[in-house]
């Protein structure tokens, strides 16, 4: 089929089967001659202030930063942060940035501009004292032109960052400069930012057609002849296809020069061979920019689905935010090419950018390790947080976004197609693609379930998990899943019940999920149930069991076996801090977990689900662990092993249990074996043709007593600590505190365990609390010189091990370990002395010891004359995990169905704790204000419904026979006056009023106000 113009699409969409799109994309890793960092050595300040744009302004007390930087990511978790619960609990607020700097002399005469390739948000820039202006939007790259401001000498860059009105997005966003900033000199005569255009209007084995156009400004005051010389150059820099084209350009204009290339027996860019080429843009007065970018074919067709090079590919996505939930928005490169590998190790071949855009490093490094990209520019087309850029900002600035994006990234071979929005509506959503389609005629435009009609792609989040949606004839228009499925999961945590997100009601036609034993078999939980706050507080299983309509193994097979399933973008890859309410109940829960790895990027068993069916090297993963210290012995435990072998064998302490095979159905994925729970130790062996080719192991620990260290990484070198017992085997409830010492130069950028409701501080701390056995240390070089980087680099971590609340054991173990990162240990000669009074530590460890109950061990560690840290850690009954049964949990559940008043947001109200049968910690009492509301926020990642809602209340008013109250829906009156009746007593019983509501795909927010004379009290609201 011909290559489809941005003028044809609309139509043709429509009325074809079968959709084919070809393109030749680059790789934004763009060389510009004359470009320099300019990341280093900013002044940095968090508050407003007052002329501090001005050049004398005396910024001699402010810290000393580098950039990316996330002020956000840096603070204190606080349950009244600005960003609430969405943002898991971080701040917003002002901060200012300063800069001076000095023209290099070879730069004059030159154009001279300042890049930015993030700022998060309303960010305003400065030069010399002079605005430049402001850019809204905090997902995108800008740039600004200096020169008529720049002076002989010392100059002053200035930049603040607004996130004052807050929460500005629906999930944690960073504050600040969190991306990487340049400073460019040009000539008055030079190629356009992203003004390099890449195209292939035909492709094939032997011959590949380069289309090249390139933007051409003429800054110099007079028309200008130039050269162009364009050059395209292989992998080995060795130059395969060239031309040259000379063109005026008048004065103060851009002309666009047009340039035919081939390239012989093309190398094509795909996910397992990402092969890129560059363009060379050399104009005769010495201006050079090379871009990079990859040669392939991409067609999307409504019977078959997605096709790469010629090749029916499944979409093996993942939705990922834009941060790393251990460092924050300010993702280090590294960083974030480990996360992307990771992601590729699993098996996956493509990532959603939800919902906005991620920094250019994002996108190249996808293009570098074969990483197709679903890309986003928006999550809503107006207001879905309460502060957002679609409040704020949208309707004046959506299509210079718009644009500036797709210039940007239209040239990365990664990117295979364009998302707008998600779960949004609008009348906007044809303009978007019809700019879409003019920049970029090489792409079909999908969204996330948004303005579904006149997408050349069907995306569909949530109802594509639905079993009604299977049940309707397959979409007449390519399809993909832009959000499926939805599963929840802890790393090491399991319960061999089933849970559903919304109690498996028949609304969202979830698909069936038998419970794996007739009784639930784990007992263990992260807090006594009684002192939950909220019933959603609980932790989900990782036996894939744990789901909003389908579960992960149901989800693949569909997508494997419907040829017209174009492939899926799994909510998450990543956990990810914020939205910890909606889901997850609220604080002290911070993330959303609904990850294949965790907020560390330890890998959960989901992780190996995926491996075990989208990979082919060998591989298997028993779950669950096998040490469970409450368990009766013969309780039958469900053992599963996801392997992508033929058959694999289970033996229990050398025992064989026989030998299964893994299906192709979704129930029968996993090799499963009924287990008579017994100490001891599991072993999986995976056979391929008969012949072992891979094994794995579960073993029963006993309590930790060893520290186990491993590093990985160069620029930000990762160190994972295990806490193992005396065997080596880890242990899988073990939370005991690690603490660090870093010998060399670099610093702690962050710690992190996973842990979902460890809200200590993850920056600038010297220690952190393990979760289920394992802890992360994240660190950034700080070397300033070549010579300091290449010095000894090594970190020392200790703990006070044991069983936390003696459950098991009362004996106590103290260890320290170094590990080098680079070059040689400072020494392993350390001396540790602890006390079990609480005193200062004045005894000489020297092996295990045994303490009683509510015992505060502290202990110090020295290496020589050197204090390396001090720790502590108690040990007692209430310490550490919960061990109760399985019925406390669900008969605390039953207590609570519903939204917590006195959890939503609110005015004019007080929260009442003493009364009789209310839910939660207590309920909201309006007095006799009037305009004072509750409000309540639900989101609907399904399709429309007609739908209702119970508000829990009390009152007893002399008049009238009770009170009356407003009711708004997305801030639309839906009843102007609803009446709830008096019940016997205030505060001492309850009833319920149950209104429709017409919930809309996406944000739905739902506001009790009250009339003239106060209100019911309320208690809690209940979605049915």
């Amino acid at each position: 089929m011909k290559s489809l113009s941005a003028v044809s699409l609309p139509n043709l969409i429509m009325g074809l089967a079968s959709l084919s799109v070809l393109s030749l994309n680059g790789f934004a890793g763009t060389g510009i001659a004359g470009q320099q960092s300019f990341d280093k050595g900013w002044r940095f300040v968090q508050r407003e202030v007052s002329g501090g744009e001005q050049v004398n302004l005396d910024d001699s007390t402010w810290r000393v930063l580098d950039v990316p930087h996330d002020w956000a990511f840096e603070a204190d978790y606080s349950r009244d942060a600005a960003q609430r619960d969405t943002g898991g609990y971080k701040p917003g607020g002002i901060g200012w940035y300063r800069k001076q700097f000095e023209v290099p002399a070879e730069w004059q005469n030159k154009r001279v501009s300042i890049h930015f390739d993030g700022v998060y948000m309303n960010s305003e820039v400065w030069i010399n004292g002079h605005r430049l202006g402001k850019r809204p939007y905090g997902y995108i790259p800008f740039h600004y032109d200096l020169t008529e401001y720049l002076q002989p000498g010392e100059n002053v860059v200035a930049v603040r960052v607004d996130n004052s009105l807050e929460p500005s997005a629906r999930w944690y966003h960073g504050c600040g400069i969190y991306a990487h900033v340049n400073l460019q000199a040009t000539a008055p005569v030079h190629v356009a930012k992203d003004g390099v255009l890449i195209r292939t209007p035909k492709v094939d084995k032997k011959h590949a057609a380069v289309s090249v156009a390139t933007e051409l400004v003429n800054q110099s005051g007079q028309p200008a002849k130039m050269a162009l010389r364009t050059q395209i150059l292989d992998q080995e820099s060795v130059v395969v296809a060239e031309v040259r084209k000379s063109v005026l350009i008048p004065a103060g204009e851009i002309q666009t020069v047009t340039q035919d290339l081939a390239i012989k027996n093309p190398e094509l860019w795909s996910p397992e061979s990402p092969t890129l080429y560059r363009v060379r843009s050399t104009l005769a007065n010495g201006e050079e920019v090379v871009t990079r970018f990859g040669v392939r074919t991409i067609r999307w067709d409504t019977a078959t689905g997605f096709w790469i090079n010629g090749t029916n590919t499944k979409l093996l996505g993942v939705a990922d935010h834009m941060e790393a939930g251990p460092v924050g928005a300010a993702i280090p490169d590294e960083l974030n090419r480990w996360k992307i590998q990771l992601l590729k190790d699993m098996g996956c071949n493509a990532i959603r950018v939800a919902h906005n855009p991620q920094t250019p490093a994002f996108y190249d490094l996808c293009d570098e390790l074969g990483m197709l990209v679903m890309d986003e520019i928006f999550d809503g087309w107006s207001r879905k947080a309460k502060q957002d850029y679609g409040k704020q900002a949208f309707n004046e600035w959506w299509e210079r976004d718009l644009r500036t994006w797709l210039k940007a990234n239209r040239n990365h071979p990664s990117v295979v197609i364009w998302s707008m929005g998600n779960e949004t509506h609008g009348k906007v959503a044809s303009k978007l693609v019809e700019v879409c389609h003019e920049l970029d005629p090489t792409r079909l435009v999908t969204s996330g379930h948004s303005g579904s009609e006149v997408m050349d792609v069907l995306g569909v989040n949530g109802a594509s998990e639905s079993q009604r949606f299977y049940q309707k004839p397959p979409p007449e228009k390519p399809f993909v899943a832009t959000e499926a499925p939805h599963t929840w999961q802890v790393r090491g945590y399991y319960r061999s019940q089933s849970w559903f997100r919304d109690g498996a009601n028949a609304r969202s036609g979830p698909f069936p999920l038998p419970d794996l034993t007739e009784k639930e078999i784990f007992t263990y939980d992260w807090i006594d149930p009684a002192k939950r706050e909220h019933r959603k507080q609980i932790f989900n299983s990782s036996y894939d069991n744990a789901m909003v309509r389908i579960t992960a193994r149901k989800n693949w097979e569909l997508m494997r076996d419907l040829p017209w399933y174009s492939g899926h973008f799994r909510w998450t890859g990543f956990d990810y801090l914020g939205e910890a309410g909606y889901v997850h109940g609220g604080w002290p829960f911070r993330a959303f977990m609904g990850g294949a790895l965790d907020l560390a990027g330890f890998k959960k068993d989901l992780f190996y689900f995926y491996q075990s069916q989208w990979t082919t090297k060998p591989m298997a993963h028993i779950l669950p662990h096998w040490t469970h210290p409450k368990m009766a012995a013969g309780t039958e435990v469900p053992v599963w092993v996801y392997s992508n072998c033929d058959e694999v064998e289970l033996f229990l302490n050398g025992k064989s249990l026989g030998k299964d095979q893994p299906g192709t159905k979704w129930d029968e994925m996993q090799c499963e074996w009924m287990v008579p729970w017994t100490p001891g130790k599991l072993v999986a062996i995976g056979y391929q043709d008969g012949v072992e080719v891979i094994r794995d192991t579960q073993q029963t620990a006993a309590e930790s007593a060893q520290l186990r260290l491993s590093a990985t990484g160069d620029l930000n070198p990762i160190v994972t600590v295990e806490q193992v017992d005396e065997k080596g085997v880890m242990n899988p409830y073990a939370e005991n505190r690690i603490h660090y010492h870093v010998d060399g130069p670099a610093r702690i950028l962050s710690l992190e365990s996973g842990n979902p409701v460890n809200t200590e501080n993850n920056y600038g701390q010297p220690s952190r609390e393990a979760f289920f056995g394992k802890s992360r240390c994240f660190l950034g070089l700080t070397a300033s010189s070549k010579a300091e980087s290449a010095s000894d680099l090594a970190v020392v971590a200790g703990a006070i091990l044991g069983d936390k609340n003696l459950m098991t054991s009362h004996s106590i173990s103290i260890d320290v370990q170094s590990i080098a990162i680079q070059g040689e240990t400072s020494g392993d000669d350390f001396q540790v002395r602890y006390s079990v009074d609480g005193s200062d530590p004045s005894l000489q460890y020297e092996g295990s010891f045994k303490v009683k109950d509510d015992t505060l061990v502290r202990a110090s560690v020295s290496r020589g004359d050197e204090l390396l840290f001090e720790m502590k850690e108690r040990f007692g009954p209430g310490q550490g995990l919960y061990w109760g049964s399985p019925q406390d949990e669900s008969e605390e559940v039953a207590k609570s169905n519903g939204d917590q008043a006195e959890d939503a947001v609110f005015q004019n109200a007080r929260v009442v704790t003493k009364g009789i049968g209310f839910h939660g910690k207590g309920f909201l009492d309006f007095g006799s204000k009037a305009n004072a509301f509750v409000e309540w926020y639900q989101e609907n990642d399904g399709d429309d419904y007609e739908g209702s809602i119970s508000i829990r209340y009390s009152c007893k008013a002399s008049k009238g026979g009770g009170r009356t109250m407003k009711l708004l829906h997305n801030g639309k009156v839906i009843k102007a006056n609803l009446f709830f009746p008096n019940t016997e007593t205030w505060g001492r019983d309850w009833k319920t009023v149950q209104v429709k509501v017409p919930f809309v795909r996406g944000g739905n927010t739902l506001r009790l106000a009250t009339l003239t004379g106060g209100g019911p009290y309320i208690d809690e609201l209940i979605v049915q």
